[in-house]
């Protein structure tokens, strides 16, 4: 455990979940799934295989006091901010290198701040097997998630060929990475099986992550030796953040980084998960009453089916006779559409962001 590190990415933007979820507050300081913040549940699904110590939280400038506010156990010094959003892959590669400078053998997880997952304790099994193989192993893990449905979401791994096994896991080679397919693509990939849904996480020493920069996104790299160079004379991390971070490419560490690299394997998780990407999702995790509704807050509905309404501040929310409706209620805002176009939602927002002081409702 000593040589374990965990890197939470917490970049996101507030989009997916509005009007609940803003630009000041985005889905990980909100308790989407369960009673806590989704970043507060990420990091409690640590507990005892990362020491808080061991933990870092990279997120936007503008959220560093409310993580700190959320996760007072991470020590404040390793709550970071990005001067601006540049992707995954830049936000990758700092994770390495803040690790690798800190403990040249240590390996590091890189998780996102804000996936639902039920089962802490699978999800403790899969990750230590992936600590424990990475530190001998010339491997980036990632952990794939074996589907459940047809889901166009989400990006998939095909896996090959077994190499070996930890605590009685065995891991393969990733074949292939693929986009997020159409309905029939998914469909025969669940069906063909030796596919995986690709969760974004991932487990590899730090120095094999850096050694995969340098040669699949040199870019990068430049950057970060850049980085590197000023910390060694002195400068603070956020001076040094803010002076190479605006020459970075913006892109993400899968098209980066793990796409191209031919040293990639994969566990399969033996636990739960969900990206929980927008409204609909909530249905996987609540239980919904005799007409298939869920709700959260003061609401009174009649002749109304399969509904999604989320109220706030003791505002009772009343449908009559409406059906497959997301209906969100704030103090600032209310969203009412069908859930399936749900998904729609960055369009909308378009259209409140037009409008004269629109930005004061984002």
């Amino acid at each position: 455990m000593k040589n374990n590190y965990a890197v939470i990415l917490a970049g996101g933007r507030g989009e997916r979940f509005w009007p609940q979820s803003r630009v000041a507050r985005p889905k990980h300081l909100l308790p989407i799934v369960g009673s806590e913040p989704m970043i507060v549940q990420t990091v409690a699904r640590l507990a005892g295989l990362v020491p808080s110590g061991q933990i870092y939280i990279l997120t936007n400038a503008d959220h560093v006091a409310a993580i700190q506010a959320a996760c007072p156990e991470i020590p404040a010094a390793q709550i970071i901010g990005e001067p601006m959003g540049r992707d995954t892959a830049p936000a990758a590669a700092l994770a390495a290198l803040l690790v690798r400078r800190r403990d040249p053998d240590g390996v590091v997880a890189l998780l996102a701040a804000d996936s639902a997952i039920h089962d802490a304790a699978g999800f403790r099994t899969t990750l230590g097997a992936a600590f424990a193989t990475a530190a001998t192993q010339d491997y980036i893990f990632t952990i794939g998630v074996p589907p459940k449905y047809a889901a166009t979401a989400y990006g998939y791994l095909l896996v090959g060929q077994k190499i070996g096994e930890s605590n009685n896991q065995p891991w393969g080679k990733v074949d292939k990475f693929v986009e997020k397919p159409d309905r029939a693509t998914a469909e025969r990939y669940v069906k063909d099986g030796g596919y995986l849904w690709n969760a974004g996480m991932f487990v590899m020493r730090a120095s094999i992550l850096e050694a995969a920069f340098r040669q699949h996104a040199p870019d990068i790299a430049k950057g970060m030796k850049g980085l590197d160079e000023k910390l060694n004379q002195g400068a603070a991390l956020a001076e040094a953040l803010a002076a190479v971070y605006p020459g970075l490419t913006k892109i993400s560490v899968d098209f980066a980084v793990m796409e191209k690299a031919g040293n990639v394997a994969v566990f399969a998780a033996a636990f739960d998960w969900d990206d929980v990407g927008e409204w609909p999702a909530l249905v996987r995790h609540a239980e919904a009453d005799g007409a298939g509704n869920v709700t959260r807050g003061d609401t009174a509905l009649h002749e109304a089916h399969g509904n999604i309404v989320v109220g706030e501040s003791g505002h009772l929310v009343a449908l009559l006779g409406v059906d497959d409706l997301v209906v969100v209620q704030t103090p600032e805002a209310t969203l009412v559409c069908p859930k399936s176009r749900a998904q729609e939602l960055k369009k909308l927002l378009q259209v409140v962001a037009a409008k004269k002081d629109g930005t004061r409702w984002l």
